[in-house]
């Protein structure tokens, strides 16, 4: 489960908060679409991990609050030939929260504060910055970007 995927899964579509998970039709879809069962507790728990991944990657909240997802989970070494493989042991219903929470602990160690909200106020949807430089603001250049660019000139001009 791509943390980013659960993160951008309530955007702001022309003002209005469009919410993936909240449709009990659709969230089941979202979710065994990645690999869930859709059920009303995987929905429950993937609401709940984006709401406290929200805000810890915000920095609203510090990840303390990610532990309750946690708990019960285990990681158990697994050998083949192909090397060594850690597999998540953890209910059903709450492996998708589980992948996300633990993307987002492999982005913090890999990539550290690459993974943020969009700096357009009126957007709800977050980035990964692979830039060099560090310093992507938009989810969107195209979207985000190009609004913020001409809200700009506008101020400057008028």
């Amino acid at each position: 489960m791509d943390v980013l995927d659960l993160l951008n899964s309530r955007p702001l579509v022309n003002g209005e908060e469009q919410d993936a998970l909240a449709d009990p039709a659709a969230g089941r879809r979202w979710a065994r679409e990645r690999g869930g069962d859709g059920s009303v507790a995987e929905l429950e728990l993937l609401r709940e991990a984006r709401d406290l991944l929200r805000d810890v990657v915000r920095g609203d909240r510090t990840p303390v609050v990610l532990r309750p997802l946690l708990d019960g989970v285990r990681q158990v070494p697994e050998v083949s030939a192909d090397g060594l493989r850690w597999e998540v042991e953890t209910p059903p219903h709450a492996r998708l929260a589980v992948e996300a929470v633990l993307d987002w602990a492999a982005l913090e160690k890999d990539l550290p504060g690459r993974l943020r909200a969009c700096a357009n106020a009126e957007c709800q949807l977050f980035l990964l910055d692979r830039s060099r430089a560090n310093r992507a603001r938009w989810c969107s250049m195209a979207a985000c970007g190009n609004r913020e660019k001409v809200r700009r000139h506008y101020q400057r001009t008028h």
